[in-house]
């Protein structure tokens, strides 16, 4: 399997997915058709699925264009379907369909909405989770409760260490000034924010990460450790008040 990250508007990325083997190859989310017909071209891919995370303008605007130029599926949150561009496909947590040769499995994560999923690929050891788990954050609360997306990063969690987490936004480089902000003395991630600035300041991608770097730095994940529970002043706290927490100081970033 082959990833490509496909930069799209300001700051969104679209993620393609090509099975070497068959030819199938899906995008996911479509804020622009654009840069993906253009990557697509490029590489000689047709496009034969097209997974939709959310219903939120920038990760659909350009669905339907692209369903248009090529004969794709679209596949989308059964919850959400009311507000999603026409489905061919409609799943659920739990649910699994097949790309090529190899098995998608959905996962619910709501919290940033209501209706949101992420795609895991176990054959190219990926998870797309657009805006739920982001690297080093997570989506803002703007349908969901905080314990709908704790118990949404938590099943993340749960995946191998080494999934890349593919997610759908540029945000690292702020994400990163406000981590260091709820574990100042973490060097793992003060390693990482020194490589985020690097690679903005040479116009690289941050995105994909691997689940274990978010483990390691990403403050929302690390909502359960009493160290982190200890800086904010919340020893002995439940973790899904933590994470709450740690969510308002960063909508006040």
């Amino acid at each position: 399997m082959e990833i490509v990250t496909v930069p799209c508007l300001a700051d969104n990325y679209a993620f393609l997915v090509h099975d070497t083997a068959t030819g199938a190859t899906a995008v996911i989310d479509v804020p622009d058709e654009t840069p993906v017909e253009a990557e697509l071209s490029r590489r000689g891919w047709n496009l034969t699925d097209i997974l939709i995370t959310h219903h939120h303008a920038d990760h659909i605007d350009g669905v339907e264009a692209l369903r248009q130029a090529a004969v794709a599926q679209v596949t989308g949150a059964r919850a959400d379907a009311h507000r999603l561009p026409r489905l061919d496909r409609a799943v659920a947590g739990g649910d699994s369909f097949r790309l090529g040769q190899a098995e998608v499995r959905v996962i619910e994560v709501p919290g940033h909405t209501v209706g949101h999923v992420a795609y895991h690929i176990p054959a190219a050891n990926a998870v797309f989770t657009a805006d739920s788990l982001m690297a080093l954050g997570c989506g803002r609360l703007f349908e969901g409760t905080p314990a709908q997306m704790w118990e949404s990063l938590c099943r993340l969690a749960a995946l191998p260490p080494g999934t890349l987490v593919c997610s759908g936004h540029e945000y690292t480089s702020a994400n990163a000034r406000f981590a260091l902000t709820i574990e100042p003395a973490n060097p793992d991630l003060a390693a990482r924010a020194e490589r985020v600035a690097a690679a903005r300041r040479e116009g690289r991608p941050t995105v994909p990460s691997t689940l274990a770097e978010e483990l390691a730095t990403n403050p929302f994940l690390r909502a359960g450790l009493p160290s982190v529970k200890a800086a904010l002043g919340m020893a002995g706290a439940p973790d899904v008040e933590v994470f709450a927490e740690i969510r308002r100081r960063k909508d006040r970033f």
